[in-house]
């Protein structure tokens, strides 16, 4: 999907070449990317699209952010936001006649503080460089996810992160005590107390947090820490059936004791896929159980860890919840389990052409909701495949569809997948996106996870702080600004 703008008039070239100078003078030539500079940027990882932007601006400081919405309010400028490009939902595409504004200067970890398990971070800091600080102190940053590297804490905040430990961590919403952001018109918020009770009014961080940039830029937030946890426990886990699996789930919960920090589900679909047939790793199980489970326990005491491991896995066998198993005896055997969980090159490689979906219902729903998809997806393209894995535990799955010899109009059969993939969530009460946020992708389809009224509110907000739909336009919602 790409976003429906022609390219600039004249006069509208000549306004923006106008503005591009006075932003210039402001920021310093290194910070004003035109021309190959940056169309070169990929913007969505799995679609590799370019950037379309007329510039890419690249400020240091949370006040050159405010300097640029100033001049773009001034001039009714768009802009879109960009921090890692780690997104699969478009919501970093910009046009010709759009400008980008980049965070990655702004990548400074400001303070940390232990004792009250805090840390001061601006945006454009990788997700994995806090976490990294966080352990240099004996603590750790929960969220987790496989973009660690690239993806920033900003565009975390700005979707509203998942990833592995949300079972036992919560999102990203749960970890930020405070943050600023800069309005559409230049004015700074800062909301950046670092105290966990804070009922002075409203929560005005939580205005931004998941709005993919659509009422303000995030420029510095407040994280909570956790106290670290070292031993940590990974198994791999064969289930004879749907029923084991998530009876396992609430055995796990309740023998390790709040300990549980992930239980990742892969259908043999993922797992046989990507263990065995697509070659790049070593199967540590026979690839014909239904569904595998990943689990992981964190906790401080190892030995007193162990042994309530081992015996919740004992447990779980004498109780047929499992058949099959294998324990991680080292951090590569670890690491060596979690790769094929995390393997997503892996799946763009087998089942390209691709189409990439993540949504969340009721665990008690997951079985009969993948037997209706793959049903009705063979109905309308018999080649097509289903591959199926998520964080089952919080009812997050995600769905990889390869379109095989159905493939040579991709986009035009997207529509009827989408379809397929998004209806039965309606009936459900589950949600067309668990993690990955709303983007162009799946705007069309927010009116099945929201109600009238939710809607209504939403683009009441967005003209109330954006009223000249200049912040990541068209993105999220649909919502054309007066002349």
């Amino acid at each position: 999907m790409s976003i429906s703008c022609s390219a600039p008039s004249s006069q509208q070239n000549e306004k923006l070449s106008i503005l591009l100078e006075r932003l210039r003078q402001m920021l310093g030539d290194n910070a004003v990317l035109t021309g190959s500079d940056a169309s070169r940027r990929e913007v969505d990882w799995l679609s590799k699209s370019h950037c379309r932007a007329a510039a890419i601006l690249r400020p240091a400081t949370p006040q050159q952010v405010q300097q640029i919405m100033q001049l773009c309010h001034e001039a009714r400028q768009p802009v879109v936001t960009h921090g890692g490009l780690t997104g699969l939902v478009h919501g970093a595409e910009a046009g010709p006649d759009e400008l980008v504004v980049s965070l990655e200067r702004m990548n400074a970890i400001e303070h940390i503080d232990p004792v009250a398990g805090t840390i001061h971070v601006q945006a454009g800091v990788p997700l994995q460089q806090v976490q990294e600080a966080a352990a240099a102190v004996d603590m750790q940053f929960p969220v987790d996810l496989g973009a660690r590297g690239s993806c920033t804490i900003g565009g975390n905040i700005a979707t509203n992160a998942g990833g592995n430990r949300v079972i036992r961590f919560g999102m990203m919403r749960q970890q930020v005590l405070g943050l600023e952001a800069v309005l559409a018109n230049g004015d700074i918020v800062s909301s950046m107390s670092p105290m966990l009770k804070n009922n002075a009014g409203y929560d005005l961080k939580q205005l931004f947090i998941g709005s993919e940039g659509t009422l303000g830029i995030v420029t510095r937030a407040v994280l909570r820490l956790q106290p670290a946890m070292p031993d940590v426990r990974t198994a791999l886990l064969a289930c004879p059936n749907f029923e084991a699996l998530t009876a396992l789930l609430p055995h796990l919960r309740q023998s390790l004791g709040g300990s549980l920090s992930a239980f990742e589900v892969m259908w043999q679909s993922h797992f046989a896929l990507i263990a065995e047939h697509s070659g790049r790793h070593n199967p540590p199980l026979a690839t014909d159980a239904p569904y595998y489970a990943l689990v992981e326990s964190l906790a401080i005491d190892a030995e007193g860890h162990q042994q309530g491991f081992d015996h919740a896995l004992e447990q779980a066998f004498e109780q047929a919840l499992i058949e099959d198993a294998v324990i991680a005896q080292s951090s590569n055997q670890r690491d060596a389990l979690w790769a094929i969980r995390d393997d997503i090159e892996g799946l763009v490689e087998s089942l390209a052409p691709l189409l990439a979906f993540d949504v969340s219902l009721p665990i008690e729903h997951m079985q009969d909701y993948v037997t209706r998809v793959e049903h009705e997806l063979h109905t309308h393209y018999p080649q097509a495949r289903l591959v199926v894995f998520g964080h089952l535990g919080d009812g997050n799955l995600h769905l990889s569809v390869g379109m095989g010899n159905d493939g040579d109009d991709t986009e035009g059969a997207r529509h009827q997948i989408e379809q397929c993939l998004y209806q039965p969530l309606a009936e459900l009460n589950g949600s067309i996106s668990a993690e990955h946020g709303i983007g162009l992708e799946k705007r069309d389809w927010l009116h099945l996870s929201r109600s009238p009224a939710e809607m209504a509110l939403m683009t009441t907000l967005k003209q109330a702080l954006d009223p000249h739909g200049l912040l990541n336009r068209d993105k999220v919602l649909v919502w054309t600004p007066p002349v």
